[in-house]
């Protein structure tokens, strides 16, 4: 079995608000969580209007098939075009 847990370092130019923040990362967390059927949460910097830190744990027992994943999550953020990712990590449990 291999765990793989993904950290996205998100920057959200257009938040005003926290109001506009949480819009945008539950759109976020809903299309990962659907598209990948992983768990998500956001777990850092919860008070900050333009920036959020999102984790992202998919579990399989194929490690070349979390790799693909990987690639996949980080693609689909690219291309949401609300956010900006600074950073993306990523750590085998």
């Amino acid at each position: 079995m291999h765990i793989l847990l993904i950290k996205l370092f998100l920057q959200i130019p257009d938040a005003h608000s926290l109001k506009d923040k949480r819009r945008q990362i539950k759109s976020l967390k809903d299309r990962l969580g659907n598209r990948f059927n992983a768990s998500v949460a956001e777990i850092d910097d919860l008070d900050k209007w333009q920036k959020a830190v999102i984790a992202l744990c998919i579990i399989s027992n194929d490690k070349s098939y979390l790799d693909k994943q990987y690639s996949l999550v980080e693609t689909l953020v690219l291309e949401y075009t609300e956010l900006e990712l600074l950073n993306i990590g990523r750590e085998w449990l």
